[in-house]
């Protein structure tokens, strides 16, 4: 391997192989919305650390369309050789752990500069997640602080809409009908319940994912939308509008229909028969089988939030 485009190489056969030993139907649409050689903005849900964008650019990259650089906090880049291949693969920091707020204002205006930089100057797409952190209790929303970020470089030149409409956005929505992390998850969401905080154990993240790249995901289906328009010049709507069309784009699996169920809601219209949701129910089971009682409804909240 001596350039970036061998790692790359040798990662897309990795994902794959990911693929074909984790992922009984991984589904796509909206493939179609793209055009080859131009820079989008992939704005997605986020659910695991390093597989939401990955299985992305396999996709693009099975249909001839660049691959995306991507943003990743500063959370990952502990392990030298964690930071080392996250680089490789075209990721690029986004560190908010400066100790002024003049160094974190400096390393977010190094973000955005390098997003508009390679979308609008290089047609090379970015990906970022619409929040902060993965969505631990199911729940999708855009965070407008990420839209600001974003904007910043250009903020003195262009306004939110006009910026928005020439960055080429693209809602992205990824969902998994088993998520590896999801007991790991409902220990972390029961444990800030009660504490208000939560504090990671050392190589959590790490730990995340390598348990979300090897662990059994069950279906998976990826939704990418149309280039989106904006009129409104604030960041929360334009962050609410991106909201709606991702959670409208989310593809729920028999485990939310079967979670929902186990937590005492009649959902009437779905398409699933009552063998798969049977099934689903009895995977969750075993799950709750694996942490305390106390934890269960975290699980199950993981799994029902994204069809109520």
């Amino acid at each position: 391997i001596k350039t970036i485009k061998d790692y790359q190489k040798f990662f897309e056969s990795i994902v794959l192989d990911v693929v074909n030993k984790t992922i009984d139907n991984f589904s796509i649409e909206g493939i179609d919305n793209l055009e080859i050689g131009k820079g989008y903005l992939f704005l997605s849900n986020h659910r695991d650390i390093t597989l939401d964008s990955a299985l992305l650019n396999l996709k693009l990259h099975q249909n001839g369309i660049n691959t995306t650089n991507n943003a990743v906090g500063n959370n990952l880049m502990n392990e030298k050789w964690a930071s080392d291949l996250m680089r490789l693969n075209k990721s690029f920091i986004i560190d908010r752990s400066g100790k002024s707020k003049k160094d974190i204002y400096k390393s977010l205006h190094l973000a955005s500069e390098f997003i508009i930089n390679s979308i609008s100057n290089n047609n090379q797409s970015v990906w970022i997640a619409q929040k902060q952190g993965r969505s631990k209790d199911g729940i999708d929303f855009t965070d407008p602080a990420v839209l600001k970020m974003i904007h910043l470089n250009e903020r003195k030149n262009t306004s939110v809409s006009d910026f928005f409409n020439s960055i080429s956005l693209i809602p992205v929505a990824i969902s998994y009908q088993k998520d590896p992390n999801d007991l790991l998850k409902a220990k972390e969401l029961y444990l800030t319940s009660i504490n208000s905080v939560y504090e990671k154990e050392p190589r959590e993240d790490l730990l995340s994912i390598s348990d979300g790249i090897t662990g059994d995901k069950g279906n998976v289906h990826l939704c990418i939308g149309k280039s989106m328009k904006f009129e409104s010049n604030s960041y929360e709507d334009i962050a609410e509008l991106i909201t709606n069309k991702i959670k409208l784009s989310y593809k729920n699996h028999s485990t939310n229909i079967a979670a929902c169920i186990m937590q005492g809601n009649n959902i009437p219209n779905h398409e699933f028969t009552e063998n798969e949701i049977d099934e689903a129910m009895e995977y969750l089971n075993e799950r709750m089988h694996l942490i305390p009682e106390e934890m269960h409804p975290f699980l199950l909240k993981q799994y029902s939030n994204s069809v109520l």
